[in-house]
């Protein structure tokens, strides 16, 4: 068994725009700090599935992958922030199917972590539409493969990107299969995530979000993990985590103001490690969503999969210089009340 399994999306950096903050550099700068680190090349890199119809039209309606396929075939924009090229509709199912090769591998514990270098990034393309830079939704997609294909019955899904993935919890939030829980800024693009937002039907209760104000650091983010997301767990008992992983909560990050240090990242991503070594088998990956400063999206990628590989790794970006806010507090004590944590 590999102690651990990449996807890299070969041929990306055709989907660019001039200018687009979403850009090649992001996963060219994580590859580079790979290689630096060793790890490049000695575990897997895994080919793209091929995701069956079946699966893809269950996450996003037929009529939205047309609307999409037409809009790339075009180079046009799906909204003012989401661009396409006339290779994007390929590319963003390279990106879902290697997402999902990552998990599938990871399941059948083919290797014991994984890491999916997903671009374009997925966590807000809801059931009938792309926004947020997201074309398609990679981890709802690789959520749907695992029980569809799988036969997994309980996934839990852990978002770490600094903005809500109203997409997940969109396609998700009417179903028992899989638990969502996310950590976000709170407000922000794209405006959802709320306390109060559970799930419906016969899903109620299985969305967990942890809206964060303005200047949460690493103290927030920790208190985060150890009340809520740790006790969630222990309560669904999931057979796998998949993990968002977005660089966005950097204290670097140009597009939002969360505090959060590379160390911290690893160590969060940690203790899910330690979560599903006891008890789901070891089975965890991570999934790219977001990231825009590309000093601070390398060091978070090498920390989390130093965490994935139970290895020390040194922090050289080090903590936030600005101080942490204490907002947050009141935050988690209402997540953990409404949520019986």
């Amino acid at each position: 068994m590999d102690d651990l399994v990449f996807f890299y999306p070969t041929g990306h950096e055709a989907h660019y725009e001039p200018g687009h903050q979403e850009r090649p550099e992001r996963v060219e700068v994580i590859r580079k700090a790979f290689e630096k680190a060793g790890w490049w090349e000695i575990y897997p890199r895994l080919d793209p599935l091929t995701l069956p119809i079946k699966i893809t039209h269950t996450i996003h309606a037929p009529e939205y992958l047309d609307y999409f396929r037409k809009a790339s075939n075009l180079g046009a924009h799906l909204d003012l922030d989401t661009y396409t090229t006339t290779a994007t509709w390929d590319l963003a199912f390279k990106s879902a199917g290697g997402a999902a090769a990552v998990g599938q591998y990871v399941w059948q514990r083919k290797a014991k972590k994984g890491f999916a270098l997903t671009r374009p990034p997925g966590h807000h393309t809801t059931h009938n539409r792309g926004m947020g830079f997201c074309l398609l939704n990679n981890i709802a997609l690789t959520a749907e493969f695992l029980i569809q294909e799988e036969r997994a019955q309980r996934l839990a899904i852990v978002d770490l990107d600094v903005h809500h993935g109203n997409g997940t919890q969109d396609i998700f939030s009417k179903r028992v299969e899989v638990l969502y829980i996310s950590t976000h800024q709170y407000p922000l693009y794209p405006g959802t995530g709320a306390i109060n937002e559970h799930g419906a039907g016969i899903g109620h209760g299985t969305v967990i979000n942890i809206p964060l104000p303005p200047f949460s650091g690493d103290k927030a983010y920790r208190s985060a993990m150890e009340k809520i997301i740790i006790p969630a767990l222990n309560r669904y008992m999931p057979e796998m985590i998949l993990c968002s992983v977005g660089f966005d909560t950097h204290w670097k990050d140009p597009l939002a103001n969360q505090l959060l240090s590379a160390d911290e990242y690893g160590k969060l991503v940690s203790q899910l490690c330690r979560w599903a070594d006891t008890y789901s088998n070891g089975r965890i990956a991570l999934f790219l969503e977001g990231g825009y400063d590309l000093e601070a999206g390398a060091a978070c990628a090498q920390a989390v999969t130093a965490a994935l590989l139970g290895q020390n790794w040194q922090d050289t970006l080090g903590p936030s210089p600005d101080p942490e806010s204490t907002a947050w507090q009141t935050v988690i004590q209402e997540v953990c009340k409404i949520n019986d944590l």
